[in-house]
Parts: structure tokens; sequence; C-alpha cells
């Protein structure tokens, strides 16, 4: 790798086969090099794409101040994360969470303690995510002798949801929030309390999730409509079809969002079988 530009000693530029900048991070990996340099591979940390909204001034005025330590412990959180996970978590991940990271270090300094008033949605909305921003919050606490609050686990697990998201969506509080009206509206419709450990209501979340995705992008289903097994499911399923009507009417004035009839039916779906499995 040959350095395109030099941000500071620990993170350069470069460019890939295609001309396209990448950043690399590594402790020490550009101490007196210039632009035209070799890098040396044993000193490299992480390799990863800018994003599309990320540019080569925000990057670089955004990790001239981030400490070596937390380049690589985020390097750590996000390898623990995609082992773990096994999905794939866009790079944009790693300069979100040296940020992150670095102000919420920077905030306990200050005696500021910030408040996740999302935590209780996190915790049963993405699970697993959420279990890796626990183990995330440990390494951060430990690798840099810090005692930054559980609140953090939470948003370190919404910024490695909005990675798997990848470069399309750059709003998980919005999706989250939203995610949490809609499930209030099935519970309060059936009153029922739903057990959120159960494999129904992990499936349920999986598909709310890209509902609400594509509610808040605007996009519709893309799914050739069977009106017939619509018709068959509402009749069936009179009670999960008044749910999903309020779930639509919902949607429709808060966000202008029309629910196509497979959106309602793969919905009606996904409740009945959480209901059903919750009586």
């Amino acid at each position: 790798m040959v350095i395109h530009k030099v941000l500071n000693n620990n993170v350069v530029i470069v460019l890939d086969e295609k001309k396209e900048e990448q950043v690399v991070t590594g402790r020490g990996l550009a101490y007196k090099k210039k632009v035209g340099d070799k890098l040396t591979e044993e000193n490299i940390t992480q390799v990863f794409k800018l994003a599309k909204n990320q540019t080569f001034n925000k990057v670089q005025e955004l990790l001239k101040e981030i400490p070596v330590d937390i380049i690589e412990v985020v390097d750590d959180i996000v390898k623990l994360a995609r082992v773990s996970l096994n999905k794939e978590i866009n790079d944009s991940v790693y300069l979100s969470l040296m940020d992150h990271i670095n102000g919420a270090i920077e905030r306990e300094k200050q005696g500021i303690e910030l408040k996740n008033i999302l935590i209780w949605d996190i915790k049963r909305f993405f699970p697993e995510e959420y279990l890796v921003g626990k183990e995330g919050l440990k390494l951060v606490n430990e690798k840099l002798n810090r005692t930054l609050s559980k609140e953090e686990a939470g948003f370190i697990t919404l910024h490695l949801v909005n990675a798997e998201m990848s470069d399309k969506f750059d709003n998980i509080y919005e999706l989250t929030e939203l995610m949490s009206q809609i499930t209030n509206i099935v519970k309060y419709h059936f009153k029922v309390d739903i057990n959120e450990q159960s494999v129904y209501f992990d499936r349920f979340s999986t598909h709310l999730k890209y509902f609400c995705y594509r509610i808040l992008n605007q996009r519709t289903y893309n799914s050739k409509g069977d009106d017939d097994l619509f018709e068959m499911v509402k009749i069936k399923y009179g009670n999960e079809y008044e749910c999903v009507t309020k779930i639509s009417e919902y949607v429709k004035q808060r966000y202008k969002y029309k629910m196509p009839k497979e959106e309602q039916l793969y919905l009606m779906i996904h409740i009945t079988k959480l209901i059903n499995y919750e009586k």
C-alpha cells in the first residue's frame, strides 16, 4: 500500500485498485512517513472504505483527535460483532464508533452521563447485537481503563444495528421508536403481555425492522400480490386484520405511507403466529 494522504501518525489514506480512498489505521504506521511511501503490513490495524456520506475532510477532522487506543478497541469490537453476529457490517461503523466512544470518554471526564431512553427497546428488538454491545463496553472499560456506564452498551448496539443496515439508513433511533410504537399497537389491541424472549417475537421483530425501514424510506414491498390469499387470511384472522388496519392508519397519518396488501398480509401472518404463541 502506498500512502496517498497522511492524517496523523496512526491514520493514512490510500487508494485502492479503483482509485477510491480507503482509510488505513495502525499504531505509529505513518511515523516519519510521507505521501508516496509504502506502508509496512505488520503495522496495519484496520483498512476500511469511506461511506458515501463520509468525505476526506470529515474523516480528517474526526480522526485527527482520536487516540490510537480507541482506534484499536473499536477494531476489536467490530471483529467481535462480525464473528458473533455472522452478519454483514458496513465499514462506516468504524468511524461512528470511534467518534461515539471518544465522546463518551470526554463526557465521563466531565462527569456527564448520557441517558439512553431507548435502552429497553434496544434490548428487546436487537438482543444479539445488545450482547455484543455489552461485550464491547467491557472491552472499552478494560482496555482503556474507563468506567463508562451500562447505558453505553445500548449506544454501541445502535451503531452496530445501523451498520447492519449498510449505508441505506442513517436514523436507527427513529427506526427503533417506530418498531416500539407498532409493537405497542399489537399489545394494546390484543391486551396481552408479549414474551419478548420467544422465537416468535424474534421473528416478528426481524420482519418489523425491515418493514419499518421501508416505511421510513418510503419504499414498498417488491412482490406480486395475491389478492385471493389476502382475502382468505383477512377473513380467517379478522382480529389480526383489525390490528393491521390500526397499524396501517398509524403509519399513513404519521409517515404518509400507504401499506400495500402484501405488507398487510405478511404482517398479519407474523402477528397471528406471535399472538397464538401468547395464548
